[in-house]
C-alpha cells in the first residue's frame, strides 16, 4: 500500500488536513450552596450542579444555566477550553469539561466536572476527526471506507488545543492509497501520541471486507473456545488436588 503524496496536490487537497482551533467560549456560573439531594431543586430551575477543580485549586461547587452549557458544549466538547465566569470573581478560569454525568432515562445534563487547566502545562485529550469529500475508490470501484483512527490522541498546551480534525477522503483513489497519522499536519505547538505509520483511513476492496469480518467471527469463536478449554482444565486440577492435611493436635 502507499501513502498520499503532498506533492502536485490541488490546493483544496492540500487544505483536507485542516485544524480548527477556536477562541475560548464564556459560559457563566453561580456559587453552589445546595448538596446532595438539595440540588433537585436546581434542576427543576433548569441549572446543572456542578464542580470546578485542578491542580493546586480548591474544589468549588458551581451551577449552570442547563442551555447555556448545552450550547457550549455542542461547540466546544471536552477538549476545548471554556472561560467560566463565576459569579463574584473578577477573574474568569479556563476549563476543560472533564466529565459529564446524564440521566439514564432522559439523557439530560445532571451534573457537570470542570477541570481548570493551567495554562502552562500539557494535557493529554484526543480529538475527533472529521472525514469530509468523495473517494473514488468507494464511488466508482465498490469499496469500503475503512476508519482505522476516528480520534487522534495529542499533547498540547490547554490553549492550542483544536477542537477537531478535517480529513478529506477525495485522495483515495485506489485501494493502495491511505491516510496515515504522518500525513496529518497539526499545528507545531501539538504533539501526536500515536505512531506516525499508523493508518487512518483507507479504502478495502468488498471482498476483502468479507474475508475480513469472516476471520474476526472466527477469532472470536477461538478465543472462546481457548476460554472454554482453560477453564475446564482449571476444574480438572481443582478436582485432583488432595484434601488439605489437618494440622497435628
Amino acid at each position: 500500500m502507499r501513502g498520499i503524496s503532498l506533492r502536485g496536490l490541488s490546493r483544496t487537497m492540500y487544505s483536507y488536513r485542516k485544524i480548527e482551533i477556536i477562541a475560548m467560549i464564556n459560559l457563566s456560573a453561580k456559587i453552589r450552596k445546595e448538596i446532595g439531594r438539595k440540588t433537585v431543586t436546581l434542576k427543576e430551575q433548569g441549572r446543572i450542579p456542578a464542580v470546578v477543580y485542578g491542580h493546586k485549586v480548591k474544589n468549588v461547587l458551581l451551577d449552570v444555566e442547563y442551555q447555556d452549557f448545552q450550547k457550549v458544549y455542542r461547540q466546544t466538547g471536552e477538549n476545548s477550553l471554556i472561560e467560566l465566569s463565576i459569579e463574584g470573581e473578577k477573574e474568569k478560569r479556563p476549563v476543560l469539561v472533564h466529565e459529564i454525568q446524564k440521566d439514564p432515562v432522559s439523557s439530560k445534563f445532571i451534573h457537570i466536572d470542570f477541570f481548570q487547566a493551567s495554562l502552562k502545562e500539557e494535557v493529554e485529550v484526543e480529538i475527533p476527526l472529521v472525514f469530509e469529500g468523495t473517494s473514488l475508490a468507494v464511488k466508482d470501484l465498490g469499496g469500503t471506507l475503512i476508519k482505522n483512527i476516528s480520534e487522534l490522541k495529542i499533547k498540547a498546551l490547554p490553549q492550542n488545543l483544536p477542537h477537531e480534525i478535517k480529513v478529506s477522503i477525495d485522495g483515495l483513489n485506489t485501494f493502495e492509497d491511505r491516510i496515515s497519522v504522518k500525513d496529518l499536519i497539526l499545528p507545531k505547538e501539538v504533539k501526536v501520541l500515536l505512531k506516525p505509520d499508523e493508518i487512518v483511513v483507507s479504502v478495502v476492496e468488498p471482498q476483502k471486507v468479507e474475508e475480513e469480518l469472516a476471520k474476526e467471527i472466527e477469532e472470536k469463536v477461538e478465543d472462546v473456545e481457548k476460554v472454554e478449554k482453560e477453564k475446564k482444565e482449571a476444574e480438572v486440577v481443582e478436582e485432583e488436588k488432595p484434601p488439605a492435611a489437618e494440622g497435628k493436635k
